[in-house]
């Protein structure tokens, strides 16, 4: 078992496991990459206003102070971000490197990466309207051509080959956030319940994955994790639409999937606003693709 757990096919393997019993737990959507873009293109507006807030905006800060303490983000300095959405990080990062290659599928999040690059004069972003899971990194001259790759709690990095391939693109080094445990998800639980008559199939995305497999391959990412609780204070019908948003990539949302949408929501805004009960914990990585550190083969 000790040789098994130092093995990168073991960690592959347990991640691959845990995405094909998430995906047979989980109804067929006919073209589930389009479902998610079609999600994010309705909730672009409303993420771009939740990532705004002062306590996102000072996570992103801490962080981009840190990765320009550690001379990772410099003013020569090319990134790639990964699920760029609105753009929340890569116009930070802008400001203190040469260049960032924004990454997004959404047309609803490049057309708001658009206009802040236009409000706020900045021109060394440039944005390229894919999934991390399409690009290719020959064909796209990515392959090793970023100092820096950066992946902040998106799904692009689905699995262990999108994985190697955001290494595959790093000259030097990679950053990737996401969910230790049930993170947000844990909120639609109830009503899948109910739906779906089966518990919530455990989400794929979590770190113990692509940490536990870049150590057995050799590299050794820094790992910090933080619990909060997301700012959120929605009224009911932000609500409803952000629950609606979840659900119509599973399902039909037909009238009487809706009032059984709203009469959860009742339950859960008792003063008019939702406020998710339980905290999640987030965790980020930092590393080197050099197994013997930054700038050594």
């Amino acid at each position: 078992m000790d040789n098994q757990v130092a093995s990168q096919a073991f960690w592959e393997s347990e991640w691959q496991a845990a995405i094909d019993r998430s995906r047979s737990q989980t109804p067929v959507d006919k073209n589930p990459e389009q479902a998610q873009i079609t999600r994010w293109n309705k909730m672009a507006k409303d993420f771009a206003q939740r990532t705004g807030k002062q306590k996102a905006t000072q996570r992103r800060n801490n962080t981009i102070r840190l990765l320009v303490d550690r001379k990772i983000l410099t003013p020569k300095t090319r990134v790639l971000d990964i699920g760029a959405g609105p753009g929340s990080w890569a116009l930070p990062m802008a400001r203190h490197c040469a260049h960032v290659t924004a990454l997004e599928p959404a047309r609803g999040m490049t057309d708001i990466i658009a206009a802040r690059m236009e409000a706020e004069g900045v021109t060394n972003i440039t944005i390229d309207q894919h999934t991390w899971q399409e690009v290719d990194l020959e064909e796209s001259n990515y392959k090793k051509s970023f100092d820096l790759v950066f992946a902040s709690m998106t799904p692009g990095i689905d699995g262990p080959d999108t994985l190697k391939k955001m290494m595959g693109a790093s000259r030097e080094f990679c950053y990737m956030s996401g969910f230790s445990g049930p993170g947000m998800h844990q909120q639609f639980a109830p009503l899948w319940k109910k739906f779906f008559n089966a518990p919530m199939p455990k989400k794929t995305h979590d770190l113990i994955y692509p940490f536990n497999l870049l150590y057995a391959m050799g590299l050794r990412p820094d790992l910090t994790f933080s619990w909060w609780n997301k700012e959120i204070n929605w009224d009911r019908e932000h609500t409803i639409r952000h629950f609606v948003n979840f659900f119509e990539s599973h399902m039909e949302i037909t009238p009487e999937a809706q009032d059984l949408i709203a009469d959860y929501v009742n339950t859960q805004c008792p003063d008019g606003e939702y406020r998710p009960e339980k905290p999640v914990c987030r965790g980020a990585m930092i590393w080197s693709v050099h197994k013997d550190g930054p700038g050594e083969g």
